[in-house]
């Protein structure tokens, strides 16, 4: 099933408004299930696409037999109710046609229960998280799932109405412990990093887990997604003095699109933490400690963007 799954995935592109029952594409849909137990199964009636009324034919679903005839009334509520319906004929046993059923879960009031993404603490409990280091329109997208979910498909892309073409890489999995994340680096065309934005940019992420269906969005302006890589910093001793420069992946010139930055130190001996704001690359600190440590971090000096990593320890 899985193998057909990722076939059928690949070919379609799913509508962005759920109705109780919608169509992919042809012979794919996704329905609508209310998940509790109350609640009734959605009856669907399927159709054999075959031009001889008098021919004999059957339904099956995987190798269970559904019933005869060239209609089938089926009862779709639970994940095994869901995938493949296939008529075949009565005497070759060959394949007609087919209809292959996806489930979406709803609750009570008709909105998509979300279970197979597992949600980033920072921003806001986000599912689909997107960041830029810089102005240039290149961001990256990212989310989560438990590493128990190893046939989870994904599409990512910009929906409708988006200024400009946006072209996404595939995902690329990273896995740590029970979690895997996804990140796919996208890039709006035409991009002008000198420009206002009038209108934001929609991603839709969609996840297929074997037959269960959900889609995600995020909505954004590039500006409000920025967030710099750490500055590389230095520490002279004989002063106190602690310099920096800009992270090579920022936008230039640096003179219209300038940073600030805060200093970190951290006192081993007295385990206290100092931070100090600066708007220069250097900051003289006095009465360190040989074994302080410190760190420097930037953002956008003129928009409230957000703070990059503090760097690597500076000395």
């Amino acid at each position: 099933m899985s193998h057909l799954l990722f076939a059928l995935f690949s070919l379609f592109s799913f509508p962005a408004l759920l109705e109780a029952q919608w169509k992919l594409r042809d012979n794919v849909y996704v329905i609508e299930s209310e998940w509790n137990d109350d609640a009734p199964a959605k009856r669907v009636e399927l159709t054999c696409n075959t031009p001889d009324e008098a021919l004999p034919v059957y339904w099956k679903k995987d190798t269970e037999l559904k019933g005869t005839g060239k209609t089938l009334i089926a009862e779709v509520k639970e994940f095994p109710d869901a995938g493949n319906y296939t008529c075949l004929t009565a005497n070759t046993h060959e394949i007609v046609s087919y209809d292959f059923f996806l489930i979406t879960k709803i609750d009570s009031s008709g909105q998509m229960i979300r279970s197979i993404l597992k949600s980033f603490k920072e921003p806001n409990r986000t599912f689909l998280k997107c960041e830029a280091k810089n102005y240039s329109g290149i961001f990256i997208c990212s989310w989560m799932t438990e590493n128990e979910s190893p046939n989870v498909k994904f599409t990512i892309r910009s929906l409708e109405g988006s200024q400009g073409d946006i072209t996404c890489s595939s995902p690329v999995a990273h896995t740590d412990k029970s979690v895997t994340e996804y990140t796919v680096q996208c890039q709006k065309e035409n991009y002008c990093p000198f420009a206002e934005e009038h209108q934001p940019i929609e991603m839709f992420l969609e996840v297929i887990d074997e037959v269960e269906y959900e889609n995600y969005t995020s909505s954004f302006f590039i500006r409000d997604i920025i967030k710099p890589d750490p500055p590389q910093c230095q520490y002279v001793a004989t002063n106190g003095t602690v310099t920096w420069t800009y992270p090579r992946t920022w936008s230039t010139p640096k003179s219209y699109f300038p940073l600030t930055f805060r200093v970190k130190v951290e006192s081993t001996k007295k385990r206290k933490i100092q931070v100090y704001d600066a708007e220069e690359q250097s900051i003289q600190i006095p009465r360190t400690g040989p074994k302080d440590k410190i760190s420097v971090q930037a953002r956008d000096r003129y928009y409230n963007s957000a703070w990059s990593e503090w760097s690597s320890w500076c000395r």
